[in-house]
């Protein structure tokens, strides 16, 4: 799959695994592609599978904006 492509399979499984709104899980995303933790995932296409890609949600989900968490509550 495309870079892009991950990007939304990790959004989409945030929604599915942890109840979130389509809102907070984008949000997430896209610290965790500011923070430059998808860095790698856009220069090897190898690790933009679906298994990595349940792998990555949980951790962004688990490291999500620990300072204010509660204005990503649905």
């Amino acid at each position: 799959m495309t870079y892009e492509e991950y990007l939304d399979e990790v959004t989409t499984l945030l929604t599915e695994m942890y109840k979130l709104n389509d809102e907070a899980a984008i949000k997430y995303v896209m610290r965790a592609q500011a923070a430059d933790y998808f860095s790698q995932h856009d220069d090897h296409e190898e690790m933009r599978t679906l298994d990595r890609a349940m792998k990555d949600a949980k951790i962004v989900y688990e490291t999500r904006n620990k300072s204010r968490p509660e204005i990503y509550r649905k």
